[in-house]
């Protein structure tokens, strides 16, 4: 099995180096100093269950590497449609794009069955410019349960989980999936193959549609957003509002908005990856977590006005962040 990994930060790297442990052929894309760690002394990865060092090829020339069996797609949402140059040296006929992505895909609504069968989401793929790069039949939706981050070039930081739920637009349990599940699971990794992987998006979506943009617009961690009371109230009404637009889409989720807080808060002064890219002066990932869910609120007629309210004023923070 060959593996390409676009955007190998702290989860691509992570996954790579497992897929590299289990014997896969891996070849690791990324720049900079992390590269060039990588390149010297392979990827470190400091964990609870056991430190280990993996080192794959790596470079940041995807014509080096070819046509491979799988991408593992490491990068943020909105740097898919510029992804081009860099993916199609890596594609050949049956290449599966594994899209390790947050907030809904580009390929939602393909082979998806019913009235919105083939729908295109304008706020997660603008004017088709995803699917232009990303065609929907090589997607392999993953739901990544797994926290990384970056100690330093070259050295991840395993903080918790190892799940990575992945699964085909169409429902079926292919053998692309089966066999990419394996070689993640003889890397030490869980990755089980989910028919229904909609359901996954829509969990992991509820914290990341409520949680993410009001730490960017308060400034505040996960603990100080669920310990002030009308800040709590804000992000369960907003949890409910993003669980009616599943619910019309024919997606019961299986957890609670209480349960779901209660997580949460668990997690303590974590500052979200929103929060931390605000900070950094980067782009915010907020039209898959948020933009999306309004845009599937107006197909579906849902009402949605606190997603809406945060929708708006969470968009301008990220244009005068990017000015």
């Amino acid at each position: 099995m060959k593996v390409a990994v676009l955007g190998a930060g702290a989860i691509g790297a992570y996954v790579g180096a497992a897929l590299h442990r289990a014997g896969a052929d891996v070849h690791l894309v990324a720049r900079g100093p992390h590269l060039a760690a990588m390149r010297q002394h392979g990827v470190r990865v400091l964990s609870p269950r056991g430190d280990f060092t993996a080192r794959p090829h790596a470079t940041d020339d995807p014509a080096e590497i070819g046509p491979v069996d799988y991408v593992f797609l490491g990068l943020k949402a909105n740097a898919y449609a510029a992804c081009g140059p860099l993916i199609a040296p890596l594609l050949h006929d049956t290449t599966a794009v594994v899209a390790a992505q947050n907030g809904i895909p580009w390929w939602y609504f393909h082979r998806h069955g019913g009235p919105h069968d083939g729908h295109r989401l304008e706020s997660v793929d603008p004017g088709g410019s995803v699917s232009a790069v990303l065609a929907p039949r090589r997607a392999v939706g993953c739901v990544v349960y797994a926290a990384t981050e970056l100690e330093g070039p070259g050295v991840v930081r395993h903080l918790e989980g190892t799940r990575f739920s992945i699964g085909e637009p169409d429902r079926s349990v292919s053998a692309r999936c089966l066999a990419f599940s394996g070689a993640m699971v003889d890397g030490g990794l869980k990755c089980p193959v989910e028919p229904e992987l909609r359901g996954d998006i829509w969990i992991k979506l509820l914290g990341n549609i409520s949680f993410n943009p009001i730490s960017a617009l308060a400034r505040a961690t996960m603990r100080q957003m669920c310990l002030h009371g009308g800040t709590r109230r804000v992000i369960e009404i907003m949890m409910n509002e993003t669980l009616s637009v599943a619910r019309a889409l024919g997606c019961e989720v299986g957890v609670s908005v209480e349960r779901r807080l209660a997580g949460a808060e668990r997690v303590g002064d974590h500052r979200t990856s929103t929060l931390q890219d605000l900070e950094r002066g980067k782009p915010l990932e907020l039209d898959v977590l948020l933009a999306a869910v309004v845009e599937l609120a107006d197909i579906t007629g849902v009402e949605v006005p606190t997603l809406r309210t945060v929708h708006a004023l969470s968009d301008l923070l990220a244009l005068r962040s990017a000015a």
